[in-house]
């Protein structure tokens, strides 16, 4: 099967992008060094292509209550020009994706989802929504998606547009003119960093990224590829499906309970995999702080060179017991430090212990500490 590519590929390509499948899209992996793009981002600014992402509309006088019904959140409840993290779950409580839902008009949003699980996403908000006077609409196809990041975001941005800037809270969005074009502007971004994401029409999307490119060259703009993004959100303790996130676990597993509402008023307070949460949720507050399966997320550092990387094991560091398992791991540009995020069991993931992670039969210590590792100034 042939793979998929953005409206910028042309552009990636004369930039001498080196190029990727991820997820059935060819996508840039790194322009250059990678290191540098993600100390650009922490320090300047980095310009992504993220037109992998599954925009779907759902649309109607009931979309508010199908969405309340699918998904974990009161999405209902969102005000216009809100955005909100989110999930689908299974009726057993498994996360089938974690999303983003942007409320775009009063009986109109926009689900984000990860371009893995987009069309699945896409079969089960279509399945879910009988009986509700709601539309599901696939519009992959419509969105071109571009991300500027960084704490010089702000300033790039300004001066290619009018809109209130300041005014656009975090996880806000609105309607917009971009050099001369529209897009949705919406502060929202998966690196830790200060920064927007802009939601165009394929066909301005070259546009859009040339203009962001020449306003940000003096400021030290840089483009991005998915290898930096990956670090960056790793040091920023953001979860990424497939790793931290699965059918395997719940929201509560991954310590993310906070985004299941239970106190929904719409449809009789029923969602898809209530009961199965309210379950996890009893049993996640047995341990304190640990989760229905007896094991949390939490971060690793490491004081060595030797980087704990997805599906190692993490054992105990005075008889190797195997008490966890490696999820993400990475140096850290900012840290100057290998990083990992893990499951391992409560009564190993109190901030400051000692465990250790199998690099390949050699036991490299690391230090449980509490996530995010990296937090941006505000």
């Amino acid at each position: 099967m042939s793979l998929r590519h953005t409206a910028l590929d042309t552009l990636h390509r004369a930039l001498g992008a080196t190029m990727t499948d991820f997820a059935g899209w060819d996508m840039p992996l790194r322009y250059g060094s990678e290191r540098e793009e993600h100390i650009a981002v922490r320090t300047r600014a980095g310009l992504f292509d993220l037109s992998h992402m599954g925009e779907i509309a759902v649309v109607g006088p009931q979309a508010g209550e199908l969405l309340d019904h699918a998904l974990v959140g009161f999405v209902s409840a969102l005000g216009l020009n809100r955005a909100r993290y989110t999930m689908i779950c299974a009726e057993d409580g498994g996360i089938l994706d974690d999303l983003i839902v942007y409320r775009t008009d009063q009986d109109a949003f926009l689900v984000v989802a990860n371009a893995s699980n987009a069309q699945l996403v896409l079969d089960q908000l279509t399945a879910r929504a009988e009986g509700f006077d709601a539309v599901v609409r696939d519009d992959r196809d419509a969105y071109a998606l571009i991300a500027i990041q960084g704490p010089e975001a702000t300033a790039i941005l300004a001066s290619l547009t009018d809109a209130d800037l300041p005014g656009l809270k975090y996880y806000t969005c609105l309607p917009a003119t971009v050099a001369g074009r529209p897009a949705l502007l919406a502060r929202t971004g998966y690196t830790g960093e200060d920064g927007f994401e802009l939601f165009t029409a394929p066909g301005d999307a070259e546009h859009l990224w040339s203009a962001l490119s020449a306003a940000g060259a003096p400021a030290g703009l840089v483009p991005c590829g998915l290898s930096c993004r990956d670090t960056l959100r790793l040091e920023a303790g953001m979860p990424l499906y497939g790793h931290e996130l699965s059918t395997a676990l719940t929201p509560f597993d991954a310590g993310l309970g906070r985004v299941v509402r239970f106190d929904k008023t719409t449809n009789g307070g029923a969602f898809v995999g209530r009961a199965a949460l309210e379950k996890a949720a009893a049993e996640s507050a047995v341990p304190a702080g640990g989760s229905g399966k007896g094991r949390v997320l939490v971060g690793l550092v490491s004081s060595g060179r030797r980087v704990p990387r997805a599906e190692m094991d993490v054992v105990s560091a005075e008889d190797g017991t195997v008490i966890g398992s490696v999820t993400s791991g990475a140096p850290s540009p900012t840290l100057g430090k290998p990083i990992a995020m893990a499951y391992v069991d409560t009564a190993h993931a109190e901030p400051g212990s000692t465990v250790a992670v199998d690099v390949r039969g050699t036991r490299e210590p690391v230090e449980v500490v509490a996530l995010p590792f990296y937090r941006r100034a505000r």
